[in-house]
């Protein structure tokens, strides 16, 4: 079942989400939404909070930007209570855009390295290092997790210039080709 997307100025997008455990209910179902909900949304990865929940649950498919991006060939991951180190290297900065930010695109500096643990749907340990593109997918789909978005990695000055871009996402004054949920209203 496709999910609304939560957009940009929703409090669920601020939160600092929780671990998971294996009793928790229903989750094959909920990774089954949550995939559908990014593929039909045209996103390569999605955290919980964008779906209204803070759990530590990311799903990712970086395979339709493999052709730009080899890395990510065949590389489809559901994270559960992942864990991110930072490893020593450069940071690289690139455009990145956010189904929660519709029509935005930043320019974002992010490591090129880390080493990454989860517990897959099964809640089977893996750990692995990842560069590149896919490094990048990671990260910035554990900030969701961390209640954290891409526009809070840059500049002061950027983010004046966009702001009324986001008070118009906050307003409900965008289209969208996806199911959204808007911040709720502020009471006067």
């Amino acid at each position: 079942m496709k999910l609304p997307v939560y957009l940009y100025g929703h409090p669920v997008l601020r939160k600092v989400s929780e671990d998971i455990t294996p009793d928790y209910p229903d989750l094959k179902k909920l990774l089954d939404d949550m995939y559908e909900t990014m593929y039909a949304s045209e996103g390569v990865g999605l955290a919980a909070p964008q779906i209204g929940r803070n759990d530590r649950i990311v799903v990712i498919d970086a395979d339709p930007v493999a052709e730009s991006f080899p890395e990510c060939a065949g590389r489809k991951l559901t994270l559960i209570n992942p864990e991110i180190e930072v490893l020593e290297g450069e940071s690289v900065t690139r455009g990145e855009g956010c189904l929660s930010l519709p029509g935005l695109s930043e320019n974002v500096a992010r490591v090129e390295h880390i080493r990454l643990r989860w517990v897959d749907e099964n809640f089977t340990p893996h750990e692995e290092v990842m560069s590149g593109f896919l490094a990048r997918i990671v990260q910035h789909e554990c900030d969701h997790l961390e209640g954290k978005l891409y526009i809070d990695h840059v500049s002061l000055i950027r983010k004046q210039l966009i702001k009324s871009k986001l008070n118009n996402i906050i307003e409900g004054k965008i289209r969208c080709d996806y199911q959204v949920r808007y911040a709720p209203k502020k009471r006067k």
